[in-house]
């Protein structure tokens, strides 16, 4: 009871203030997604509100945003445009189901697979996309939403020199409105993206056959909305929970975006999942709670059903001003200089997730590029394997040094000589394997390979020293020893 009501009272004026400027950021975002799937931009906005007020409750990472993203987008952009609104919407509602799953079959125990690299290139490849993003903005613009933009970043950097007690990033958004209102500027505002109309969601089943042929053409586009939101969610979660110095329900986050995407679908949403950039946003302003996110979904319905006009005359420029903010703040500066001291594994393996997620602006495709980057490293660098030969009075003594598995089998077979045993007149061979596991059925079949080779020869090899699970490993697979028990028996 006491976590519970630190999670949602234990910060409330930071929090609420918070969200309100994460409100403001979705508005945009939500109308650009929407254009990007090829919905009206209200499925944007139902879906940001819906979900970021049914996370509050349902998600297990507090003070992280949640809401309709451009990686969703992204994915359902063919079935829109082949199947309409009504497909997008009950394969929303199936990938809910989907992560609900996952949830409960613990898909956050994977996150221990991601390495710290891989984390960093998805946050430094994130931000490098949301820098992107903004830069539409000023084609066929003229000077003026540039100056809008640079007064923005210099109120967000300066004004915490004067308070911290209101959000930059507010301040910035409200002055420039102001300023572009009072002085009639000719710049392009969130009307000019998309129309805010001051309507209600209605509840409804998806209008689709419930049919094999209905679920065959959503399944595949809702397994890859349910795995590219839930990487980005749960990679999402963990940077906040670095940012904050807490932890959090990874398993329950899961099973709560399941839950937000079903009901949002139910409302006419569009699915969607954790935001990077509204949540530095948000804990940038100083949230740290499930009030704050809960506060940017209620503040962003009411003011869709009171100050629709507003919100439309708010210059496009200082929203960029605030996504050039959240790019910086995202941006691991210090990775760069790392990149001098760090292994240089690490630093491939970095790079590689940034320049596959920039190239195919899919973040999920980054993170599975970085973490295959990072096994064939990994791979690489422990398949080294070396042999100790010690030769005394016709008995030949081999000390395996270094992990057998498939990448190192080569190297170990080749360093056995059975010609050169044979000639310097050695008649017994033993293989310590103490300081060396056997991981795979690779192993097995390398060391079936010397066994065989020396048998050929009269000698029939000793293994010694191995460890329980290797031995076990052994035993099932090795045709050597098959063979053995084969001609005992005859």
């Amino acid at each position: 009871m006491n976590t519970l009501k630190h999670e949602w009272f234990g910060n409330i004026r930071a929090d609420i203030l918070a969200g309100i400027v994460v409100a403001l950021a979705l508005i945009p975002e939500a109308i650009a997604f929407s254009l990007i799937a090829g919905v009206n931009p209200m499925v944007g906005l139902y879906a940001s509100f819906i979900i970021a007020m049914v996370i509050s409750f349902a998600g297990g990472r507090p003070a992280m945003i949640s809401a309709a993203t451009g990686a969703m987008a992204l994915v359902v952009v063919s079935l829109v445009a082949d199947h309409g609104l009504q497909y997008l919407l009950a394969a929303g509602i199936l990938t809910g189901i989907i992560q609900i799953v996952l949830g409960y079959l613990g898909i956050a125990r994977l996150m221990k697979f991601i390495p710290r690299a891989v984390m960093v290139g998805f946050v430094n490849a994130l931000a490098i996309l949301i820098f992107q993003a903004q830069l539409s903005n000023f084609e066929g613009e003229s000077w003026i939403i540039w100056a809008i933009v640079a007064a923005s970043l210099a109120i967000i950097f300066l004004f915490p020199r004067v308070t911290k007690a209101i959000p930059a990033p507010l301040v910035a958004i409200v002055v420039m409105t102001i300023l572009a209102i009072t002085l009639g500027l000719d710049t392009k505002n969130i009307g000019d993206m998309g129309t805010i109309s001051a309507t209600l969601p209605d509840f409804l089943f998806p209008d689709v056959p419930f049919t094999l042929d209905t679920l065959m053409i959503i399944l595949p586009y809702s397994i890859s909305l349910a795995f590219v939101g839930l990487i980005e969610s749960l990679l999402t979660a963990q940077i906040v929970d670095d940012m904050t110095g807490t932890d959090s329900n990874k398993n329950r986050e899961s099973r709560g975006q399941g839950i937000s995407n079903i009901i949002a679908g139910f409302f006419g949403g569009m699915p969607g999942c954790a935001m990077i950039g509204q949540s530095v946003i948000n804990v940038s302003s100083g949230a740290r709670g499930r009030l704050s996110t809960f506060t940017a979904g209620l503040a962003l319905f009411i003011m869709i059903m009171t100050i629709s006009d507003v919100l439309m005359l708010i210059p496009v420029g200082a929203l960029v001003g605030v996504m050039f903010f959240v790019s910086y703040a995202t941006f691991d500066w210090g990775s760069l200089k790392a990149m001098r001291t760090a292994q240089k594994s690490d630093t491939v393996v970095m790079l590689v997730t940034v320049i596959v997620t920039v190239f195919t602006h899919d973040l999920s495709l980054g993170v599975l590029g970085g973490i295959l980057t990072a096994a064939i490293l990994f791979a690489a660098k422990i398949s080294k394997i070396d042999l100790d030969r010690q030769v005394t009075s016709h008995r030949a003594d081999y000390t395996v040094n270094g992990q057998l598995f498939f990448a190192s089998t080569s190297e170990f077979v080749n360093q056995f000589d059975v010609t050169e045993d044979v000639d310097t007149g050695v008649q017994h061979v033993t293989i310590d394997f103490a300081n060396t596991h056997l991981w795979d059925d690779s192993a097995i079949g390398a060391i079936d390979k010397v066994v065989f080779k020396y048998r050929e020869v009269g000698i029939e090899p000793e293994l010694l020293n191995l460890n329980k699970d290797s031995e076990k490993l052994l035993n099932t697979l090795a045709l050597h020893l098959k063979q053995q028990d084969a001609n005992a028996g005859h």
